[in-house]
């Protein structure tokens, strides 16, 4: 395996980023993180690494910015976690999201073959890229039905992997993630909206719960972990892709009733179903099968499903907390 050297990461600030870089930190990595706006801007869930990592600043989409980031860290290995999350908006904005995830990946790919192809890239996917393929759980070769902007997005990076390494011998890799989740996931989510109502419910704070379909099937794990598998696939000899997932389906009713559990709650007395948030049931469960990435990666979940949404809830609970003494 590689020994610990300078690593860039996009996405830096958010939930995804500030995890992996906490995780390079401690592994002895030099990091840097490709980041927007001025050096003032805040940084997010990375913010308290500001004086741990170096910072440097530009555009992934603008021509310039890639071949001068890469030239001043020359990473051994580059990360791309920069790109929407948020799967309803990319109807609103397909373009934005083809070009923010299948143009982004598509620029850092070509970067590297140009200036170094021996640094290590990982390209995330997503489990939405199989969409309704007839079989769950889905594996790395389960056919792949994307039905929206943001899954044919993340399928046309995904490939565009396989076929520059395949054809010019990079080492990239994509990681095929499922649901993952931490106290750093934005409230839009359904799972923050729901421990953040648990925390909120047992504070006095909020009276009730609106969701959709309380029987959507989800394969939830802890963002710290999906992130220590993205570290794992760059350290193998050969590239390839994997799926990082629990492997387990869950619905939201039963992760709503495990965060309500936590602060003794029942609840069924607080749920309410809206009916025009229901979307059209899926056929095919999002579940992934993990067990490539565990044989070959000795890659396993280290935080349980139970573990998580605790840890999610006390964190809404004393930043809640936090907010009503000030």
């Amino acid at each position: 395996m590689p020994l610990a050297g300078s690593a860039l990461v996009t996405g830096l600030t958010g939930q995804d980023g500030s995890f992996l870089a906490e995780l390079l930190l401690q592994k002895g990595y030099s990091v840097s993180g490709l980041v927007r706006g001025a050096p003032e801007r805040p940084l997010g869930w990375a913010e308290h690494l500001r004086e741990q990592v170096t910072l440097v600043y530009g555009d992934l989409l603008e021509p310039s910015t890639l071949p001068a980031v890469i030239e001043q860290v020359s990473p051994a290995e580059i990360y791309h976690l920069a790109a929407p999350s948020f799967v309803p908006a990319s109807w609103q904005q397909p373009r934005e999201t083809l070009l923010s995830i299948a143009g982004s990946a598509a620029a850092i790919l070509g970067t590297v073959r140009r200036i170094d192809p021996g640094v290590r890239v990982f390209i995330p996917a997503s489990g939405a890229i199989f969409g309704d393929a007839g079989e769950s759980p889905q594996r790395e070769d389960t056919c792949c039905r994307p039905a929206t902007p943001y899954a044919i997005a993340k399928l046309a990076a995904h490939q565009l992997v396989g076929a520059l390494r395949a054809r010019d011998g990079l080492h990239a890799s994509s990681g095929i993630t499922f649901n993952h989740e931490s106290e750093r996931r934005r409230e839009q989510f359904v799972s923050r909206r729901i421990t953040r109502a648990a925390a909120a419910i047992s504070l006095g704070l909020q009276q009730r719960l609106t969701l959709g379909d309380l029987e959507a099937v989800r394969d939830w794990s802890f963002a710290g972990d999906i992130v220590r598998g993205a570290w794992l696939m760059l350290q193998q000899e050969r590239p390839d892709d994997y799926v990082l997932a629990s492997g387990v389906p869950r619905t939201v009713a039963q992760l709503a009733r495990t965060a309500f559990a936590c602060v003794d709650l029942d609840a069924d007395r607080y749920l309410r179903v809206d009916p025009s948030l229901v979307r059209p049931a899926e056929r095919t469960p999002s579940v992934g099968d993990p067990s490539k990435a565990r044989e070959r990666l000795g890659w396993e979940p280290q935080l349980s499903f139970e573990e998580l949404i605790e840890r999610m809830v006390q964190a809404d609970l004393r930043s809640l907390q936090a907010v009503a003494r000030s």
